[in-house]
């Protein structure tokens, strides 16, 4: 894919802040947000995201914030790729970009996890649970976030900012949707005042794995990282239980033994057992992921009409908002 920058400026970008020429551009991932490139150096290689050209929502592709939480966690054990340098100066390449490291080693962007041993993906999702814990047991001031996240009920404010997105969309064909929000608005749990780093987009393709062993070496795509409840990031990494393989790479309905998987209450008990402290993850949590999902796919359809969507298959999944909100629905009963 061609990248949406000129890479002459990147060249000039790199050979004035690195001395070195720039050797090489690729578009990886299949991420449907910020565009994401390995660049290549006379002497390193490095990951760029920027956010995608074109009109964005308030709010949205915050560049900075992830170069923010990356920064923070940098000083920490949790894995996170070292951030090299943030710009904010639109004009070089079009929009802010930031740089980081290129990590070596495993993505899997199908959760089932195909053509690994069954011993394996179990150690990979125990890892992926473990790994959740961990950073839910970081201090946010001891990082220099304490004001990462509005204070106040995280899930209040997190209805109010996906109900507003949704509701500024030009897509109003998804009564689902409205349904859903009706329902977690009323069964909003009453806040027990939780915080932590919350990623907000923890799942399975999210996560770089080391290239040989069962342990997480970076997480990636920050993007939507805030100070929050850390049951919604559970209850995002919960969905894969509920949805299919054609839903974006879920594994209801699979064989989850034989394959060696781990049922979710296993997954949840696992997260728990390192967690400090953690209430019992509700059909809610699961139910609100859900319908953050579809908003995120809401706002994947519109930039897909206006031609700057991120990920070239924008218009396949697209139509999962709809699904997404459907299966949130089920979870709250109906």
């Amino acid at each position: 894919m061609v990248p949406d920058f000129e890479t002459a400026a990147l060249d000039a970008f790199v050979r004035e802040r690195f001395s070195v020429p720039l050797l090489n551009v690729e578009r990886i991932g299949g991420g449907q947000s910020n565009p994401t490139y390995c660049v290549t150096t006379g002497t390193a290689r490095f990951v760029l995201r920027k956010q995608p050209n074109g009109s964005i929502l308030k709010g949205a592709h915050a560049i900075d914030r992830e170069y923010r939480v990356l920064e923070a966690l940098a000083k920490t054990d949790i894995p996170v790729p070292r951030p090299v340098h943030f710009e904010a100066d639109p004009s070089v390449l079009g929009t802010p970009f930031y740089l980081m490291e290129r990590l070596e080693g495993r993505v899997f962007h199908d959760a089932s996890l195909q053509g690994l041993m069954r011993d394996e993906r179990h150690a990979l999702y125990l890892a992926m649970a473990e790994t959740l814990a961990r950073l839910h047991s970081v201090d946010p001031a001891a990082v220099g976030l304490s004001e990462f996240g509005r204070p106040g009920d995280y899930f209040e404010r997190q209805l109010n900012r996906w109900s507003k997105q949704w509701h500024e969309s030009p897509t109003d064909d998804i009564p689902a949707l409205d349904r859903l929000i009706e329902r977690l608005t009323d069964q909003r749990p009453v806040d027990d005042g939780h915080l932590a780093i919350v990623h907000g987009d923890y799942r399975i393709g999210n996560l770089m794995f080391h290239p040989t062993e069962p342990h997480v070496i970076g997480i990636l795509d920050w993007e939507l990282a805030t100070l929050g409840h850390p049951l919604a990031d559970l209850g995002f990494a919960a969905m894969a239980w509920h949805s299919r393989p054609e839903d974006y790479g879920g594994i209801a309905g699979l064989d989850l033994k034989a394959l060696g998987i781990p049922s979710q209450a296993e997954f949840v008990a696992h997260y728990r057992a390192h967690a400090r402290n953690s209430p019992p993850l509700l059909p809610f949590h699961i139910a609100f992921a859900f319908f953050r999902f579809a908003v995120i796919f809401v706002g994947i359809a519109d930039r897909a009409r206006q031609g700057n969507a991120a990920g070239g298959n924008a218009h396949e999944i697209a139509p999962l908002a709809a699904r997404f909100a459907e299966i949130g629905l089920t979870l709250m009963g109906g």
